[in-house]
């Protein structure tokens, strides 16, 4: 079949325009300059050999420019998605898993050693972000998610349920007997965690508790998870953890758990991937040592 199809650079440019309608916008977007994508489009608008933009004061889009948009913008989502599939179909190459940075630098760093003995053959590389990686887009195998478990389109499995406690350096811990005896101590804020409104700060936990505070909280804060509970490590106060982000520090003795309770939430960790990609063997296997460390928690 021969395909009479304009460059697809200039296509690509075009449908950037089109759905921005702003040549700076899609100049952002394709990581090139504004003279650049202007260029393309008219080289489009030549090979077509009619306007597809109305340039004024306001960009604007021709009678026909905005009735291809649609199926323009469906074919280039398409292109990603056969990309996606090409990529996902090769065994060849490192396995890039995303997860979020505290999980990473506290719970699966750690166990990176156990994994590479049993796959020496595999090259895992950790993708650490906060970021929802888009699998169409991006050289991303798999994925270790934070949430509800409610990933349309993937495939997801729940690998540990989460709750919080309060936690602390031994020195510090000695007369902590009640949540009245925490308030009296130098407390740690996890801003990031509490900014997700999946974590209560200390005012709400020590309510939670029947306690109001005599005095004015003391209270360091923190913008990442992990460095909040390396403050805890180092005796610098009281924090509320994630019980699977403390497990080995509870473990080896760096904390102590406070009080008996958790606080149990509705928040998990998830293997998450694209179908296509979990039979590819190392993703499989990978996914089968991740269940098999976290059943051991």
């Amino acid at each position: 079949m021969n395909r009479r199809l304009p460059p697809l650079n200039a296509l690509r440019a075009f449908e950037a325009v089109a759905r921005h309608v702003s040549m700076a916008r899609a100049a952002e977007e394709l990581h090139v300059t504004p003279a650049a994508i202007s260029q393309l489009v008219k080289q489009l608008e030549g090979i077509l050999g009619k306007p597809l933009l109305v340039r004024g004061k306001t960009l604007a889009l021709s009678d026909a420019a905005q009735a291809a948009l649609p199926l323009l913008s469906e074919a280039f989502d398409c292109l990603e998605r056969a990309a996606s599939q090409l990529r996902a179909g090769t065994q060849e190459g490192p396995l890039v898993v995303s997860t979020p940075p505290a999980f990473a630098a506290r719970w699966l760093v750690p166990r990176m050693e156990g994994f590479e003995r049993r796959h020496p053959d595999i090259e895992l590389r950790l993708l650490a972000t906060h970021r929802l990686v888009d699998f169409a887009r991006e050289d991303v195998d798999a994925a270790i998610r934070f949430g509800t478990g409610d990933y349309p389109g993937l495939h997801a499995e729940r690998l540990m349920a989460e709750n919080i406690i309060a936690v602390a350096a031994p020195g510090l811990a000695e007369d902590v007997d009640s949540a009245a005896d925490i308030a009296r101590k130098p407390l740690l804020n996890d801003e990031w965690a509490i900014d997700h409104k999946s974590f209560p700060d200390w005012l709400a936990w020590l309510a939670a508790h029947g306690v109001t505070p005599e005095a004015p909280l003391r209270i360091r804060r923190f913008g990442d998870s992990s460095l909040t509970l390396q403050a805890a490590c180092s005796g610098l106060g009281i924090a509320l953890a994630w019980h699977s982000l403390v497990a080995d520090d509870l473990k080896a003795g760096r904390l102590v758990r406070l009080l008996d309770e958790a606080l149990d939430t509705r928040l998990a960790y998830h293997f998450v991937v694209p179908s296509a990609r979990l039979k590819l063997a190392k993703v499989a296997a990978f996914r089968d040592w991740l269940r098999s460390e976290a059943n051991a928690v």
